[in-house]
Formats: structure tokens, sequence, C-alpha cells
């Protein structure tokens, strides 16, 4: 892509933050429980530069009873922002990808050999429900990998149906799934719970990637958050994580 646009240089003078591409995130307009408009959507932009971010692969969910969405909907979403960037002089590098609900709705895509949006190569996003444990994880993990995918379970600190017994995240990992965290869910802004999980992921090497899952201004002013960035620092111990795709 040519270098078309004006370099925006950092409001804010932050010392570490883990990412330089986020790859889980709900940036897009109208698509989902994410940005609901343009003007959101660039305010979420401008707050991931003053981070350090220079990339997104936004991450729209598609559910089968509630964000039925697609390559027809995600991709005219992630033009539109692509070009409002433009519009503004904002120099962002803009990607889409999509956030995929483990359901019965997902699998009839998969037999049907819809298109699936994809992070990067093969790897998939996913997650579970957050209320209901799966009954069958291995079959899930092996319809996908029978299909040449490889994929990421997101946000498993935040299913607390797993986070009393952290054996739960060596056997996804055993069943194949790579594993990704929030940012926030270091902090304890989803909870205790969530936190020690979290921690527990890192700490115990099982996290491939980080995500900021960011939805709205209050995940963007929790990221920036001074004291939430200490804790970003003293967990991920300087690491730079998401190389594999930045």
């Amino acid at each position: 892509m040519l270098n078309i646009f004006k370099k925006r240089k950092p409001a804010v003078d932050f010392d570490y933050f883990p990412i330089r591409t986020d790859m889980h995130s709900h940036i897009l307009p109208g698509l989902d429980d994410g940005s609901p408009d343009l003007e959101t959507s660039v305010r979420l932009v401008k707050g991931l530069m003053d981070m350090g971010v220079k990339k997104s692969i936004a991450s729209p969910h598609i559910i089968g009873d509630l964000y039925r969405n697609s390559p027809d909907t995600i991709f005219p979403a992630l033009q539109s922002l692509r070009d409002e960037l433009q519009n503004q002089e904002i120099e962002f590098e803009l990607e889409a990808a999509a956030e995929y609900m483990m359901d019965a709705y997902f699998i009839d895509l998969m037999s049907d050999k819809n298109v699936l949006l994809t992070v990067t190569g093969n790897t998939i996003l996913t997650e579970f429900s957050f209320s209901t444990m799966p009954q069958s994880p291995e079959k899930m993990s092996f319809a996908l990998l029978t299909e040449g995918f490889a994929p990421i379970l997101a946000h498993p600190e935040r299913y607390p149906y797993y986070s009393d017994d952290m054996d739960n995240y060596h056997r996804m990992i055993e069943l194949g799934f790579k594993l990704q965290i929030n940012l926030l869910s270091l902090t304890g802004y989803y909870g205790k719970d969530a936190a020690r999980a979290a921690q527990y992921i890192v700490k115990n090497d099982l996290c491939s990637f980080i995500g900021t899952d960011m939805h709205h201004d209050k995940h963007l002013e929790a990221l920036q958050d001074p004291r939430n960035r200490a804790v970003f620092k003293e967990a991920l111990q300087h690491r730079d994580w998401n190389e594999s795709i930045d």
C-alpha cells in the first residue's frame, strides 16, 4: 500500500504496550455490539494509535442467533472505515477477520464450504458461549483441524466454567486450540477469576496471542489507564506479542 497518509504522533507517551498488531477488536462500524458508527470507529482507531498499535485485524462477531455477519457485511464496513481514515489523513493498517461463535450456525457454514475469514493464513478466531459449557470441544477442534484451520480460542480466561480448574487451559492446547487472552483480563476488569486465569495462562506459556477485544470508549479508557499499563508491563515482562501477524 502506498504511504499516502500523514503520520500521527501519539498524544500520550506510553512507555509500554504489548502489541503492535491488535488481532481481536470490534471497531468496524455497525456490525455487532462494538462500534455503532464511523465516528466512534475513528475515535477507537486513534486511541489504538496513541498506544503504539499500528495495525488492527478487526474481528466482528458471527453468531447464528444474533449477528449473522459475512464477507458481504464485513468488507463494506471495512472499506468505509478505511475510506474515512484516508479522508482524515490517518495512517493506520486495517484488515478484517471475524470472531466465530462455535455454534450450529458456524458448523453449517463450515460444512457448506462458505468462505471463512481468518486472522492470517488458516488461523481462525473462535469463541465459546459465556453461559454454557461446550459439550464436545474435542469434536469442534477436530472439525476445524480436519478442514485445515488452526483455531484460536478467544478469551478462554473469561469462561466461568473453565476458570475454577486451570487444567482446562492445558486441555484446550491438547485439543489443538491456540489461546488468546484479553489485555484487560489481566487487570481484573472482567473480575478476579478472569484475572487469575489470564495470569496463569501467561505465566505457564499457554498464551499465543493477546488482543484488546475493544468494543467501545470504556474499553479504550481502561486500556489507556496508567495503572492498567503498569499491570501489562509486570505481567507480560516487556515482551512484544502477536509478532507472527505484525
